[in-house]
């Protein structure tokens, strides 16, 4: 059975917003340097595996890790 109107529009909101916030970490993850090199790689292993859980933790905790530029 498929969902009634608004249940799809909340879903596929919801769905697009995660979409739309990985697809920003993903990019602020590549241009951006890091402190330690590895934690590029680490990050990008987490959002890529673990979806919106990874984006998450990757914009509460990522963020503060990178290089800041003058």
């Amino acid at each position: 059975m498929m969902p009634g109107g608004f249940e799809w529009l909340l879903l596929m909101g919801i769905v697009l917003g995660f979409f739309a916030l990985f697809i920003y970490a993903l990019v602020d993850i590549l241009k951006s340097e890091f402190e330690n090199s590895i934690n590029k790689v680490i990050w990008l292993l987490l959002i890529i595996f673990m979806g919106p859980i990874g984006v998450v933790l990757y914009l509460i905790i990522g963020k503060k890790q990178k290089v800041k530029k003058v």
